[in-house]
């Protein structure tokens, strides 16, 4: 059959539509994530699957949607008598902008009518409104991380609770969630990416042929709209008469243990975590069946079921590319593929012994590849299997040593930033610390200050019974403070003064593992490089860390140190991003040992170029790779011009014997 997502169809997203439409049968599948490059339609597929959603049945009146053949008892409209009459309506699909408020998706109580007429009177939020319908986020990975927590709280428990001062509002929220996001802006937190169900890649196609039937149809809709909505009319509605079928079919649908099986050993094979990947399989498993008319599960529903719920579970870090092995998951599904009997035992093959082939003991095979040396390294491999420099002055790109847990560097002061993990400030969210007018919206009401307030006019108001009369004028805001993320611009010295001692390998495992650290703590990151006869920005500042560690592991060595070069870089990268981002406070983060040899006075000119960022307070780590039996100490000495600290790659590790935790230093004496 054709598509029912015109935009889409010919730029080769089966998958994407295949997942959809799968969650619109059963919505338990768990939802989708949509990963793809800009200018893909993930927004336009996203959007026509509401127009294929059944209607849902709800009680009149009701703002939370309740399924008048099971009302919610705890509904805040409620009770709901049983039995009520219900109200067909299109099930909805609500969009949660990337900037919405806490208020804005959960909800709000009037806090000051709960005060002074001990009344709940409740606004509901965005999860109500998608309660039994679809709740898509566009841009997901940019999500703030406070809303990412209320999200995980309702889709684990199903309900959404409100709480303001000791006022409680309790409501049902379960529904499919989608998302989209372009990569290439940052990844997801992982606790976010194993709620998706499934998980689809799109991608332009290459095809001239494709290409241009996409404009073509835009150009039509442009041209049309209700024409060409109603030349796909039609087929929309089979599309929407299938899906309820396969509902309707969907409880008869048999899982047998054969399946059950190949579903656990899929998961095991490719050590995903926890029970999650098992259960969502195994409902996708099901629901491909039901779509496809079917009450059995097959070996190539769990195949295809595999495809879409494992690929964003087996990611262990940013850096892991998503994707599934197709050759191993045959493998995995070939090997497990007996009937449901599992006492039954295929017939032994006469050939082969109880070690294998030919009683072979289970030696393993000779292997044909190329061999080197008992170390495994090649001939044209230097030391730890690295290749060797290809020229006197040039050394291409090594490999980074395994990453590490790093200490702690955070901006020092109190800063306004976006949310995060890093620096404190300032924030929605975390520890109180004193009270203020509002200004605008109360979201966070100081509930002492506010009493404080208002005590001293009780009399002059009036006041006879026991309740306390408040006014606008007496409330007041919470001051929280908590943790933001800053903008971490890492500059690199890719000279030959790193190179030469094999060090580049350490430096890079080491600005891999703060770039690990850079994620968790939902930073913005930069790369600025020098060597030779200049420096470079090998990445402006983003939020993809996996870009950067992409960029780092491809960078060559060797050359001069124009240290002045790659500092007056990084300043100007700074100032660009200061007029973009102003409330993101920058940490940068020099890695060197300290050389300056490229340009005229190299050392004099590198010490002016430092005194810019100390003039500046801007905030500055150096990050200490001088080796061998005899120091200069050149590190330390250009960290004090920054105004900032250097320590060592050892002290860098967050178990390393120094123990040294610190913050920044040098700025933290004009900050206060």
């Amino acid at each position: 059959m054709s598509t029912p997502f015109p935009f889409t169809a010919v730029v080769g997203q089966d998958d994407l539509r295949l997942a959809l439409l799968l969650n619109a049968v059963s919505p338990a599948v768990g939802g989708v994530l949509v990963r793809g490059e800009k200018g893909t339609a993930k927004s336009t597929a996203v959007r026509a699957l509401s127009a294929l959603m059944p209607e849902v049945d709800v009680v009149p009146g009701c703002r939370f949607s309740c399924d008048p053949g099971s009302p919610d008892p705890a509904c805040p409209d409620g009770p709901h008598a049983p039995g009520t009459a219900g109200q067909a309506r299109p099930a909805r699909m609500v969009e949660l902008p990337v900037g919405a408020s806490e208020d804005r998706l959960v909800g709000a109580l009037d806090i000051e009518r709960a005060l002074s007429e001990g009344v709940k009177a409740f606004e509901p939020g965005l999860l109500a409104a998608a309660h039994r319908g679809i709740l898509y986020v566009d841009e997901v990975n940019l999500l703030h991380d406070h809303l990412v927590d209320l999200l995980l709280d309702a889709a684990a428990m199903g309900a959404s609770y409100v709480e303001r001062e000791g006022v409680s509002v309790r409501h049902a929220a379960r529904f499919l969630l989608v998302g989209t996001m372009n990569p290439e802006e940052g990844e997801l937190r992982p606790q976010l990416l194993d709620r998706f169900g499934l998980t689809v890649e799109v991608s332009a196609s290459r095809e001239p042929e494709q290409r241009v039937e996409v404009v073509r149809r835009r150009l039509a809709y442009d041209a049309d709209p209700d024409g060409f909505a109603a030349r796909w009319a039609d087929e929309e509605a089979d599309v929407r008469a299938r899906i309820v079928a396969a509902r309707e079919l969907l409880p008869s649908v048999r899982l047998g243990d054969g399946a059950l099986r190949q579903i656990a050993a899929t998961c095991a094979a490719f050590e995903v975590d926890g029970m999650r990947a098992d259960i969502v399989m195994a409902r996708t498993a099901t629901a491909l069946a039901a779509w496809a008319g079917r009450t059995d599960v097959l070996a190539e529903d769990v195949r295809q079921a595999a495809l879409l719920a494992l690929p964003h579970r087996r990611r262990r870090n940013p850096f892991d590319a998503p994707g599934l092995d197709e050759d191993k998951l045959d493998e995995t599904l070939e090997e497990f593929s007996g009937d449901d009997d599992p006492d039954q035992d295929p017939d032994p093959d006469p050939d082969q012994g109880p070690d294998g082939p030919g009683g072979g003991g289970g030696q393993p095979e000779p292997d044909d590849g190329p061999r080197g040396d008992d170390t495994g390294a090649t001939p044209e491999a230097g030391e730890n299997g690295q290749p060797q420099p290809s020229g006197a002055g040039e050394q291409s790109a090594v490999r980074s040593a395994e990453p590490f847990r790093t200490k702690v560097l955070s901006v020092p002061g109190i800063g306004e930033g976006a949310a995060g993990r890093r620096s404190r400030a300032r924030t929605e969210h975390g520890r109180t610390t004193g009270s203020r007018r509002p200004r605008g919206t109360l979201t966070k009401l100081h509930l002492a200050a506010t009493v404080q307030a208002a005590a001293p006019h009780q009399r002059a108001r009036g006041r006879s019974g026991p309740g306390l009369v408040v006014r606008r004028d007496d409330l007041r805001q919470a001051t929280r403070e908590g943790r933001e993320g800053n903008l971490v611009l890492f500059v690199v010295d890719a000279s030959g003064s790193m190179a030469a001692r094999q060090r580049m390998s350490a430096v890079k495992g080491a600005v891999l593992s703060l770039l690990l650290d850079a994620y968790q703590r939902r930073d913005k990151v930069g790369l600025v490089t020098f060597r030779g006869s200049g420096a470079d920005v090998a990445l402006p500042p983003t939020s993809s860390v996996d870009a950067a560690a992409v960029r780092l592991e491809s960078l060559p060595t060797g050359g001069r140190t124009p240290l002045a070069a790659g500092l007056l870089r990084a300043h100007d990268v700074l100032r660009v991003e200061r007029l973009r981002d102003p409330a993101r406070r920058p940490l940068v983060v020099l890695v060197t040992d300290g050389r300056a040899t490229g340009g005229p006075e190299p050392v004099a000119l590198a010490g002016r170029a430092a005194r810019l960022f100390a003039a500046e307070g801007v905030a500055s780590v150096v990050v200490d790779c001088e080796a061998g039996p005899v120091r200069l100490g050149l590190a330390g000495q250009l960290a004090g011009e920054l105004g900032g600290t250097a320590v060592t790659l050892d002290e860098l590790r967050a178990d390393s014997i120094a123990g040294l935790v610190r913050d920044v230093q040098g700025t933290s004496r004009r900050a206060a």
